[in-house]
């Protein structure tokens, strides 16, 4: 259902770079590109995010309650993704780790911008 999300940011250039090395830990790359957005994906049937300059001009600012949510294919993959973040400058929202479902494994930060994201993997009990 879900297409691509959008992120604001100030600084497209620092921005992109910090996308760049995140996202490749997951296997995305870029997949559409102008002088204002960047969208990544892990193939172009696939959901992407994209980091924008806001349409208006105006600053881009953080949603609060606003999360977007990146699935993994495994916790190691969780764990790989975080700690990228983390040694990229990003903040920590939640250390990796199991959370209130059963199976769900989750880590929480915020990119350079300040926009949260957590990586995510769901094994379903059997």
């Amino acid at each position: 259902m879900i297409g691509y999300v959008t992120l604001g940011t100030n600084d497209l250039p620092r921005s992109v770079s910090f996308y760049d090395e995140l996202l490749s830990v997951i296997g995305a790359g870029r997949f559409m590109e102008t002088d204002r957005f960047v969208v990544w994906a892990t193939a172009p049937d696939k959901p992407g995010l994209s980091i924008t300059l806001p349409y208006d001009e105006q600053a881009a600012t953080v949603g609060n309650g606003v999360m977007v949510a990146l699935e993994m294919d495994s916790n190691e993959q969780v764990d790989a993704l975080y700690n990228k973040a983390i040694s990229l400058g990003a903040k920590c929202e939640g250390e990796p780790g199991p959370r209130d479902f059963d199976g769900f494994y989750a880590a929480y930060f915020r990119d350079l911008d300040g926009n949260k994201l957590n990586a995510f993997h769901f094994a379903q009990p059997e």
